[in-house]
């Protein structure tokens, strides 16, 4: 009996260790938006030249106040875009630089004006309304969102491969 004791004694700490252990639960699917995706980013202008870039990329926030980080294929960083209200800056080459809007932003990093507003409801699988831009969202559950700006000219292609 002594040793039943000794045994459940033991037993206790055990099990209170092991529930503080516990993965902690996932958030209900319908518990609001997605604020963070990563992976491979393309992006096409046609210009003449054509330019294009492709990076790996890490996107969090929201359309008021995030973060864009831009990586080359051995992972180092080649530029953060940063914004809330007020403030849309440049992380570049060891330099901040700051713009008076995410489209003079968007602009210098990537050469165009981006979306992105509608960038984070497309990647929330809505179909948000972007004069100029449209969203082919049939493969982000495969995690893969093209969208297309055909006005004003030139035409861009952002294509983006989530992790």
């Amino acid at each position: 009996m002594l040793r039943h004791r000794r045994h459940c004694l033991l037993l206790v700490p055990a099990l209170l260790l092991a529930a503080c252990a516990q993965k902690p639960l996932r958030a209900p699917l319908d518990a609001g938006p997605r604020r963070q995706w990563n992976g491979r980013l393309s992006l096409r202008v046609d210009t003449d030249p054509v330019q294009s870039m492709a990076a790996g990329f890490d996107l969090r926030g929201t359309a008021n106040a995030g973060e864009l980080s831009l990586y080359t294929p051995l992972g180092s960083t080649l530029a953060r875009l940063l914004w809330s209200a007020g403030i849309a800056e440049l992380q570049w080459n060891g330099q901040r630089r700051n713009f008076d809007s995410m489209d003079a932003l968007t602009r210098e990093a990537t050469g165009t004006a981006l979306p992105i507003t509608g960038l984070f409801q497309w990647l929330n699988g809505e179909s948000a309304q972007v004069p100029g831009w449209s969203a082919d969202l049939q493969g982000l559950n495969e995690g893969k969102l093209i969208a297309r700006r055909t006005t004003p000219e030139p035409t861009v292609e952002l294509r983006l491969i989530l992790e």
